[in-house]
């Protein structure tokens, strides 16, 4: 039976607004149009999988209100199982994005209903027909504990995108398989700025197996139990949003693993998925299809 990519976050919906520049703390500056977007770490990446041909399914809550049910309507379209998506009384969670004109982003989650993500929900649900488990850390920590720990019982590969970066439990990082920080991410989680071998390496000395650092423009740096220290080249695009690179990355990610890629070709083709994405404005939209990913890559399993 065909496994499938099991992702268990958060959706959002984005409030996106475009100005010159992200404004520095106290400053007001104009903006010049916004869009209302599809959004989340949890729902981009498991759109991210689907576009790429994986069989997805989504756990996590949404609101009540008249965002939940987009949220919603956005994964039934990209054909992602919602059955494990519960709905809550109350506001769906609500991403407030300013994006500059050099591509640039900053943001503001406010959790609404993925606040409400328990361990009980996690444990409820089934892992049999999984390959892969994707989290993040925009629902509560001890429902993404629960999460990787159910994974790893049942012998799941794991993997973790550490943002918004948060200190991560012992229990956590034991059952996680790829840790995917990005620079400023993996720089908080080891106090301090280093070059990727030893980020990595420090990384590793928390706990985890395998480490995939996201460099944006150079790359992905990989190293740990199940791959040599290895730097895997980025395409060079012009980018134009960068909002949801990270998660497209960890969507393709997962894909080619589960495929049975090597870490070092399922991290090319994530970098090749990422770079199209950040040709695009928006979240969830600018994730590419398996045929567009696969002519830049060059990878046509």
């Amino acid at each position: 039976m065909r496994k499938s990519v099991l992702v268990i976050g958060s959706l959002n919906f984005d409030l996106v607004v475009h100005a010159e520049r992200i404004p520095l703390a106290g400053e007001t500056v104009r903006g010049s149009g916004y869009d209302s977007l599809l959004g989340g770490k949890g729902a981009n990446q498991a759109i991210a999988a689907a576009r790429l041909g994986a069989q997805v399914r989504m756990a996590g809550r949404v609101g009540s209100d008249s965002y939940g049910g987009a949220l919603l309507d956005g994964l039934d379209e990209a054909a992602v199982d919602v059955a494990g998506v519960q709905v809550s009384d109350g506001p769906s969670g609500l991403a407030v994005i300013t994006h500059s004109s050099d591509g640039q982003n900053a943001i503001v989650v406010q959790p609404g209903a993925n606040g409400l993500v328990t361990a009980a929900d996690i444990r409820a649900l089934e892992f049999a027909e999984v390959g892969v488990v994707l989290l993040q850390l925009e629902i509560p920590m001890d429902a993404v504990v629960a999460a990787a720990q159910e994974a790893h019982k049942a012998g799941l590969a794991v993997i973790l995108d550490p943002a918004p970066v948060a200190a991560l439990p012992e229990e956590l990082l034991r059952a996680v398989t790829w840790l995917t920080p990005n620079e400023t991410e993996a720089a908080q989680l080891v106090a301090g700025s280093m070059e990727p071998q030893q980020t990595a390496e420090r990384l590793l000395a928390i706990g985890c197996r395998n480490v995939a650092l996201k460099l944006g423009e150079r790359g992905a740096f990989l190293m740990g139990a199940d791959c040599e220290p290895t730097l895997v080249p980025a395409f060079a695009v012009k980018a134009v949003d960068t909002t949801a690179a990270g998660d497209c990355f960890n969507g393709a990610f997962a894909v080619r693993l589960l495929a049975g890629d090597s870490p070092q070709a399922a991290a090319r083709y994530a970098n090749a998925a990422a770079a199209i994405s950040v040709t695009r404005l928006g979240a969830q939209v600018s994730m590419p299809s398996r045929d567009e990913v696969e002519a830049l890559s060059g990878n046509h399993g």
